[in-house]
């Protein structure tokens, strides 16, 4: 299953990361990371790479993308600092 625009919001509130955060630390610009966000619960369109470098930093930040039947995510590590 894909990965979906709600997943990567949560994902965001979950570890208290602000939109521009995940920019930095992907190197995608924040403008993107706002379309993807904005795709809701369908599958994010555009360059797959970029999603996956966000998913991959959120999962740095302690994140779990789950994908079981329906779309989810969860906190396995607390973001240090």
């Amino acid at each position: 299953m894909l990965t979906t625009g709600n997943q990567l919001k949560a994902a965001r509130a979950l570890v208290g990361a602000e939109q521009i955060e995940v920019a930095k630390a992907t190197g995608v610009h924040v403008n993107t990371i706002r379309a993807m966000e904005a795709s809701g619960s369908g599958p994010i369109a555009g360059r797959a790479q970029n999603v996956q470098s966000v998913q991959k930093a959120l999962e740095e930040m302690g994140i779990e993308f789950l994908n079981h039947g329906q779309p989810g995510v969860r906190l396995v590590k607390q973001k240090e600092g």
